[in-house]
């Protein structure tokens, strides 16, 4: 146990935390606790989330003149960076901290940024605290991020309470957008503990009269999805009810991007009754889109842009693409099924391509291989350059691979009769299903190359090694 004096030369206030074995001094030339968070210096984790708490908890005298000091070493703290990314209570507490100085300190729109929350200083703690929601470190115990992005929710909602109170011109409409659409995707996510929290918040801020919140984005609309007068009663931990509710979401243009990559990580999840429903509600929306090609066209915009954004992130590109299966496998996209080589599809294809490129993971390139049948159903060159993507599969090094794509292929020529001409589908067929595609590749090169004869698509060509240096 450490003992830090604290203040501006009065060693009688004193404050006991866990710093460490040696003293640490707060003095009128510095704050000694978060030149130590920046720095890095405090190594073990207990202590390094010590000095957060005891930043947050802090009285007014000792923070005056200082905040713009204790802020930055807060917002540094924050960030994820890979030398610290198992400090993730650290930033837990850092997130929790920032609020609590923010409310010791209070607001005034015209003040001095190193003694209250004013417009110099609250657009670095929003977007510092926005940062966190982005959280998503992963280590043996699990989704640890998820209690940095618990934190962050509730810190936001003290700050944007606190701000709108007192000085409601300090919350600019475009901070309030990109809280309420990070709040949305979290309120789609899958994990039911911080769905809940951050649907709570999501309907605490949107109905708050006193004070109101400015700025939200189709205001209106979303008091007619979220009823003051039912809002208490809906249990955004329950799947069953919380996605029909949010899903509808996808229709309002600010919200769409973040409840649609909430969605993609419940929709692709592992949890079943998350998949379920969250599925169920998705396709409960798109049967709404169904005939309408601009919203459709819409839609399909916002579903790539999130492609191109976590190209290889694992932890979207892979729910990602079983989405997208499962939306095929529905019809979702039927609209575009009448147009030679629609603009999304191609894109689409690329996509899948370049995120399977040089990947050894089997569960992405599984998914893929589902998401290539489902594209079979597109008109035009597409439907040939994904059969040549296919192909190349059935030569895959991984044995599993190769025996996967053939099933599938199998499946999809079932389900697609008009794919290939008749006079050879019973040979195709038979090809894919007699065939050990386990055996050596030299042999199973000559199997796919015969059914590219058949499918009338180049033969891949083998790149040439380059030669040893």
């Amino acid at each position: 146990m450490g003992c830090v004096l604290l203040g501006d030369g009065c060693p009688s206030v004193m404050l006991r935390v866990s710093l460490g074995p040696t003293e640490q001094l707060v003095s009128q030339d510095g704050c000694r606790s978060v030149s130590a968070l920046s720095d890095g210096e405090v190594s073990v984790r207990p202590y390094r989330a010590a000095e957060q708490l005891a930043l947050g908890s802090l009285p007014r005298f000792m923070i005056q003149n200082k905040l713009q000091q204790v802020l930055e070493g807060l917002q540094s703290a924050c960030r994820v960076n890979q030398k610290e990314v198992s400090f993730t209570e650290a930033r837990r507490d850092a997130a929790r901290a920032m609020a609590q100085v923010c409310g010791t300190v209070g607001v005034s729109a015209q003040g001095s940024g190193d003694s209250v929350l004013c417009a110099e200083n609250v657009s670095e703690v929003y977007l510092a605290l926005l940062d966190c929601l982005n959280d998503y470190t992963t280590d043996s115990r699990g989704d640890v991020g998820s209690w940095v992005r618990e934190a962050a929710m509730s810190s936001l909602t003290e700050v944007t309470l606190l701000v709108v109170s007192s000085s409601p011109e300090l919350l600019s409409p475009e901070l309030c957008r990109r809280m309420m659409c990070c709040l949305a995707q979290q309120s789609a996510e899958k994990i039911d503990r911080y769905r809940a929290h951050a649907g709570a918040i999501f309907l605490r801020l949107l109905h708050s009269s006193e004070p109101a919140v400015p700025h939200i984005p189709h205001r209106e609309e979303l008091l007619s999805i979220f009823p003051a007068a039912e809002a208490g009663a809906l249990n955004w931990n329950a799947p069953s009810q919380a996605f029909p509710h949010i899903t509808r979401l996808l229709r309002l243009p600010q919200y769409q991007y973040h409840t649609l990559l909430g969605l993609t990580v419940s929709v692709g999840g592992l949890t079943e009754s998350t998949v379920l429903f969250s599925a169920q509600s998705l396709f409960d929306h798109m049967r709404t889109i169904q005939q309408d090609r601009s919203a459709l066209e819409q839609f399909g915009a916002t579903l790539l842009r999130i492609f191109r954004d976590h190209q290889r992130n694992d932890r979207v590109s892979i729910p990602l693409l079983k989405m997208v299966d499962q939306m095929l496998a529905n019809g979702c996209f039927d609209i575009f099924t009448s147009e030679d080589d629609h603009p999304f599809c191609v894109e689409l294809l690329a996509l899948c391509k370049e995120e399977i490129k040089k990947s050894k993971d089997v569960q992405k390139l599984r998914s893929s291989i589902t998401v290539f049948c489902g594209m079979i159903q597109f008109q035009g060159e597409i439907r040939k350059k994904v059969l040549f993507q296919l192909l190349l599969l059935l030569c895959h090094p991984f044995p599993v691979i190769r025996k996967a794509t053939a099933s599938q292929m199998y499946e999809m020529l079932l389900t697609y009769d008009d794919v290939i001409d008749p006079s050879v589908l019973d040979d195709v067929m038979t090809q894919l299903s007699d065939t050990n595609w386990e055996e050596d590749l030299s042999a199973v090169r000559n199997y796919r190359n015969q059914l590219c004869d058949w499918l009338g698509v180049q033969r891949p060509a083998m790149l040439a090694k380059s030669p040893a240096q």
